[in-house]
């Protein structure tokens, strides 16, 4: 189970795409989470996804 908090959540994914997966898909495949909700989660709270990193990064 992700974190509620989209603060905690951004860092937790981060660290698991970092540590684990090569891409979000992947993540998402593996944890059983649907891509576009916690892609829009994190986009409401400032963060978007950057294939070429494989990470999310807050907007300047």
């Amino acid at each position: 189970m992700l974190p509620a908090n989209p603060d905690i959540l951004y860092s937790v994914i981060n660290t698991k795409l970092r540590d684990r997966y090569p891409s979000l898909e992947a993540l998402c495949d593996d944890l059983d989470e649907d891509m576009a909700e916690l892609t829009e989660k994190l986009a409401a709270a400032g963060y978007d996804y950057s294939p070429e990193r494989n990470r999310f990064q807050s907007r300047p």
